[in-house]
C-alpha cells in the first residue's frame, strides 16, 4: 500500500497552506497558539470563513454543499489546520449531525437542516450521555412519548459540550421501554429554546464551563424532528460515533503539540543543559514521537480504506484509544517541562488582550489547564475501556 501523497494531493496541500497563511485572521491563530479561550464569536467567524470558501463541510457530498473531497484531502486539510493553529470547527452540526442526516434523514429534513448547518443558523449540541448512561449508552432513560403530532420528552442529559451556546440538540431518547435496550431508542432533534429545557453549567477540573447538564421537562418536539424512524435511533447513534471517535484521535493536533514540545525542551534548561538532553525526558519524548508516527500510518491506512469505499469500524476505536493517549502524554510532558511555572493559573491570561506580566515561559499559562482538561479525552466519545471491548469483539472475535 502506497501511503505517500500523490502530486495532485501535494498540490492540494499547497493550496490549503496558502489559504491558512493568507486568509485566516492572525488574531484567531494567535489565540489558538497562546492557548487562550475562543469565544462563541471566534468560532462563528471561523465557521463563516470556511463556509464562504466552500470548505466547511469537507466530508459532505457536493449535492449537499460539500466540496466533494476524498478522505485524503480531508486528512490533509485537518492536519494542516492544526499545524497552522487554526481554530477547530465546532463538530456537532457539521461533522456529526450532517452525515447522519445525509444518510438517514428524509428529503424534507435534508432540505431544511443541512443549509442551516452550513450557514451557521443553528448551533448544535449532542444529547447522548446521561447520569446513568455514559459509556453504556444503551441505558439512556430520557423518554419521548408520542402525543398526536409531537413527542413529549422528559429526562436529563449531561456533559453537554458548549450546550450554553446551542439552540438545537440532537438527542437519543427512549421511545419503547419494553424492547431490548438498543431497540427502543430514537434519534430526535430538540429545540433548546422550547419550554421545559433548562441548561446548567458544570465546572470542570481546570475551572472552565465547557460542559453542561440539560434538564428536559415535558418538552414538546414535533414528530417531523424524528430522524431514521422510531426505535431506529441506535443505528444513527453508532454511525455518528464512528465519525466522532476518528476525529477525537486528532493526529494534526498531536503533531502541532509535539513540535511545540520540542521547541520548549530546546529552550528550558535542566542542570545547565537543554531539557531535551535529559535522558529520562528525551526517552519519553522519543517514545511519544514513535507512537505518533505509528498512529499517523494507521490513520492513513484507514483513510485509504475509506477512499476505496469502506466505512470506519473498529479502526475508529483503535485511533480513538491511541490518539487520546498520545495527546494526554504530550500534555503531561509539556506540563513537566514547565516545572513550577505550570502551577500559577492566571485566569485573565486566557482572555484576548491580556497584558500582564507572564509567570515563566509563555506556554506555562496554559500547560496545566490543557493537561487537566484533556484528561476527558480518553473518557468521552466512549471510554477507552469500551473501545477495547469493541476491538476484541469486532477484530479478535472474542
Amino acid at each position: 500500500m502506497d501511503l505517500s501523497f500523490t502530486p495532485e494531493e501535494q498540490a492540494f496541500r499547497a493550496e490549503v497552506q496558502r489559504f491558512l497563511a493568507n486568509e485566516v485572521p492572525a488574531r484567531l491563530t494567535a489565540k489558538v497558539r497562546a492557548g487562550q479561550r475562543l469565544t462563541k464569536a471566534d468560532l462563528e467567524e471561523w465557521h463563516a470563513l470556511l463556509n464562504a470558501r466552500g470548505w466547511l463541510a469537507n466530508h459532505w457530498p457536493k449535492e449537499y454543499g460539500g466540496p466533494g473531497w476524498n478522505a485524503v484531502q480531508k486528512f490533509i486539510f485537518e492536519h494542516d489546520c492544526a499545524l497552522a493553529y487554526a481554530p477547530r470547527t465546532v463538530p456537532f452540526g457539521v461533522n456529526m449531525l450532517g452525515p447522519v442526516l445525509i444518510k438517514y434523514g428524509n428529503e424534507a429534513q435534508k432540505r431544511y437542516w443541512l443549509p442551516r448547518i452550513l450557514a451557521g443558523a443553528d448551533w448544535w449540541c449532542q444529547g447522548y450521555s446521561e447520569p446513568g448512561a455514559g459509556s453504556d449508552l444503551a441505558s439512556v432513560k430520557t423518554t419521548a412519548v408520542r402525543q398526536g403530532d409531537h413527542y413529549i420528552v422528559n429526562g436529563q442529559k449531561t456533559w453537554t459540550t458548549l450546550g450554553q451556546h446551542a439552540n438545537m440538540m440532537f438527542a437519543l431518547v427512549r421511545t419503547d421501554r419494553e424492547s431490548k435496550p438498543q431497540e427502543g431508542i430514537s434519534f430526535l432533534l430538540v429545540d433548546m429554546n422550547a419550554p421545559g429545557v433548562e441548561v446548567r453549567p458544570i465546572v470542570t477540573l481546570e475551572g472552565e464551563r465547557e460542559v453542561n447538564e440539560v434538564f428536559l421537562t415535558d418538552v414538546k418536539v414535533p414528530v417531523e424532528n424524528l430522524v431514521g424512524g422510531e426505535n431506529k435511533g441506535w443505528t444513527c447513534a453508532k454511525y455518528l460515533l464512528t465519525y466522532e471517535r476518528t476525529n477525537i484521535a486528532g493526529v494534526g493536533f498531536s503533531v502541532a503539540a509535539l513540535e511545540r514540545l520540542k521547541a520548549i525542551a530546546s529552550r528550558v534548561r535542566k542542570n545547565g543543559k537543554p531539557l531535551a538532553q535529559d535522558p529520562l525526558f528525551a526517552a519519553r519524548l522519543a517514545k511519544v514521537e514513535i507512537d505518533l508516527e505509528n498512529m499517523k500510518t494507521t490513520n492513513l491506512r484507514v483513510i485509504a480504506a475509506v477512499a476505496g469505499g469502506g466505512v470506519p469500524g473498529a479502526e475508529s476505536s483503535m485511533l480513538k484509544i491511541r490518539g487520546t493517549e498520545i495527546r494526554q502524554e504530550l500534555n503531561s510532558l509539556t506540563r513537566r517541562a514547565m516545572g513550577p511555572y505550570a502551577l500559577p493559573v492566571i485566569d485573565e491570561a486566557l482572555d484576548e488582550g491580556y497584558e500582564g506580566e507572564p509567570v515563566g515561559p509563555a506556554e506555562a499559562s496554559f500547560a496545566a489547564l490543557q493537561y487537566f482538561n484533556n484528561r476527558k479525552l480518553s473518557i468521552f466519545g466512549g471510554s477507552n475501556e469500551i473501545q477495547k471491548n469493541i476491538i476484541s469483539k469486532m477484530i479478535l472475535g472474542l
